[in-house]
C-alpha cells in the first residue's frame, strides 16, 4: 500500500522545490510509516488537521536543529574537518600499510641475523664486551674506592710527616693506617697480578711508600731521638722496605738489621755532623789562633791568648761527643740486639768459628755473594767516630798553651773513651799516639795524656782501697777502662 501511494504521490514531490524528495519507503522507514498511517486517516483529517500536523511538526524540528546547532556547533565543525581529512587518511593508511606489509620479511632477517649474532651457545666477543660494561657499571663504587685508595695513602703520608714533630703518637697512628693501606694495596695486587687498573695504583703506591721511607729516613735524623721513637721508625721502615733487612753484611750470620744497622748509624752520624757544625764560630775563632800559632815564632805562653777560644770550642766539642756518641751506639744496641753468632764472632774472632758459619751457609750464597764476609755495621762506626775526635784534636789542641786547660781537656776526653767504652768502643789507647804528628806539641800531648791516665789509675786504686767493696771495685775498674791496653774497638 505504501509503494502504491508513493508512486500517486512522488510526481507532485517532485514538483515542488520546498523540500527534497523523500526517499521510497524500501530504503527509508520513516516514509514507509508516514505512507501507511496516510490510509488510516479521514479525508476531513486530511484536509485540515494532517497539513496543520504537518506544519507543528517541522517547526518544532527546526527549532531543535537550531539549539543542536547552537549547542554543539564546534562539534560539528570538527567532525566536518575530520570528515574532509578521512578522505585523504584513508588512502595515507593504505599506503602505509602496505610499506609495512613489504618491510615485514627485512625485519625477520634482521632479527635472525641479531639471534644469531648474539646466540650464547658459542663464544661471542660481543656479548662478552657488554657484559664486561654491565658489570662496570654494577662495581663503579668499589672501583671509586681503590682509585681512591693512593690518594688517601699519600695524605697519610704527608699528614705523618707533618705531625711527627708536634705529636709523636699521632704520627705513628698515621703512619700505622697508612701501612695498613699499603698492605690492602698489595693484597689487591696479589688478587688480581693481571688488572692495569690495579697495577697503576700498586705504581702510584709504591712512590708514597717511597715518601714515607723518606720522611721515616729523615726522622733518624732528628735531634734528641728517643729509644721508642727510634724503635718504631725502624720498625715502620722493616715493614716499608723489607729489601733493607734482608741484605746481608755479615756473610749470612743473620744479625736481624741488614742494612737497616748502617742506615742508622749514618742518620745518626749525619745528626752529630750537624750538630757539631754549630760550633762553626767557636771553630773560625779557634782556626784564627792555629793560624796565628803557626804564622809565629815564638813558642813562649801568652803569645796568642793563651788559645782561650780553642778551649771553649773544644770542651763544648768534646762535650757533644761524648753525649752524642753514647746515644748512638746505645741506641743500636737496643734496637739491633745481636744473636749468639754474632757474639761469638765479635767477642772471640777466631777462623774456626768464621770457617764453621760459612761451612753451615747455603753453598749458592757463598759463591753468589761477594760481600759475605763484611762486618756488622757497628763494628767499624766507634773507629770513624774516633777519627773525627782524634783529627779534631791533633788540629787545634795544640793551640792551648795553658798546662792546667789541657790537662782538662785530656781528663774530659778520658771520660768520653770511658764512656764509649761502656758500650765496647774504648779508644784510649788510640790516643797514646798522639805524638804522631812528628813535632814537639806531639811529644809534649802523648807525655801528658799519660799523666792523666796515670792520675787517674792512682786516684782509682785509693778509691778501691778506701772502699774495700765489690761495687766500688767494679766502679774503678770501669773508671781504669780508658787506660787499658787491651780494649779495643770491638762490639762488646
Amino acid at each position: 500500500m505504501a509503494d502504491y501511494l508513493y508512486e500517486l504521490l512522488a510526481p507532485h514531490l517532485a514538483s515542488t522545490n520546498a523540500s527534497p524528495t523523500p526517499l521510497s519507503p524500501e530504503n527509508d522507514t520513516t516514509t514507509a510509516q508516514y505512507l501507511n498511517r496516510l490510509p488510516t486517516l479521514s479525508l476531513q483529517a486530511l484536509q485540515e488537521t494532517e497539513p496543520q500536523s504537518l506544519a507543528q511538526s517541522s517547526h518544532s524540528n527546526i527549532l531543535s536543529l537550531q539549539a543542536l546547532s547552537n549547542r554543539s556547533h564546534k562539534t560539528f565543525i570538527s567532525s566536518a574537518d575530520s570528515l574532509s581529512a578521512l578522505r585523504n587518511s584513508i588512502p595515507q593508511l593504505s599506503r602505509d600499510a602496505q610499506q609495512l606489509r613489504d618491510a615485514i620479511p627485512k625485519l625477520d632477517e634482521e632479527a635472525v641475523l641479531f639471534s644469531s649474532k648474539y646466540s650464547r651457545a658459542a663464544e661471542n666477543a660481543s656479548l662478552e664486551k657488554r657484559k664486561k660494561v654491565m658489570q662496570l657499571a654494577r662495581n663503579v663504587d668499589r672501583l671509586s674506592d681503590i682509585l681512591e685508595l693512593p690518594t688517601l695513602l699519600s695524605t697519610a703520608v704527608s699528614s705523618a710527616a707533618a705531625s711527627s714533630g708536634a705529636a709523636g703518637g699521632s704520627s705513628s697512628t698515621t703512619y700505622s693506617a697508612a701501612l695498613d693501606v699499603y698492605a690492602h694495596i698489595k693484597r689487591l695486587q696479589t688478587l688480581y697480578p693481571d688488572s692495569p687498573l690495579v697495577r697503576d695504583v700498586s705504581a702510584q703506591a709504591e712512590d708514597a711508600m717511597k715518601d714515607m721511607t723518606t720522611h721515616l729516613i729523615t726522622g733518624l735524623r732528628a735531634q734528641n731521638l728517643r729509644l721508642a721513637a727510634a724503635m718504631r721508625t725502624v720498625g715502620w721502615l722493616r715493614r716499608v722496605a723489607p729489601e733493607l733487612e734482608n741484605l746481608r753484611s755479615d756473610g749470612g750470620t743473620g744479625t736481624g738489621e741488614g742494612a737497616l744497622g748502617a742506615l742508622f748509624l749514618i742518620c745518626r752520624l749525619a745528626n752529630l755532623v750537624a750538630t757539631l757544625e754549630a760550633l762553626d764560630p767557636l771553630r773560625e775563632l779557634a782556626d784564627q789562633e792555629s793560624h796565628r800559632r803557626t804564622q809565629s815564632t815564638e813558642k813562649k805562653p801568652g803569645s796568642w791568648s793563651d788559645g782561650h777560644q780553642t778551649e771553649k770550642f773544644l770542651k763544648r766539642y768534646i762535650e757533644i761527643f761524648r753525649e752524642q756518641s753514647f746515644a748512638i751506639v746505645s741506641l743500636y744496641k737496643n734496637i739491633f740486639t745481636p744473636n749468639q753468632a754474632e757474639s761469638e764472632i765479635a767477642a772471640t774472632g777466631l777462623r774456626g768459628i768464621d770457617a764453621r758459619i760459612r761451612s753451615t751457609a747455603p753453598r749458592s750464597a757463598q759463591q753468589e755473594d761477594p760481600l759475605q764476609h763484611l762486618p756488622p755495621a757497628l763494628a767499624t762506626f766507634p773507629m770513624h767516630l774516633v777519627q773525627l775526635l782524634t783529627d779534631t784534636l791533633r788540629a787545634y789542641l795544640p793551640n792551648v798553651r795553658d798546662k792546667s786547660s789541657r790537662e782538662s781537656l785530656l781528663t774530659q776526653v778520658l771520660y768520653c773513651a770511658a764512656s764509649l767504652g761502656r758500650l765496647g768502643g774504648d779508644f784510649g789507647m788510640i790516643l797514646t799516639e798522639m805524638n804522631d804528628m812528628g813535632d814537639e806539641d806531639g811529644e809534649e800531648m802523648a807525655y801528658e795524656w799519660e799523666e792523666v791516665t796515670r792520675k787517674h789509675r792512682a786516684l782509682a786504686g785509693r778509691l778501691e782501697q778506701l772502699t774495700g767493696g765489690n761495687a766500688a771495685s767494679g766502679s774503678s775498674k770501669g773508671t781504669l777502662r780508658a787506660a787499658s791496653p787491651v780494649q779495643g774497638l770491638g762490639v762488646a
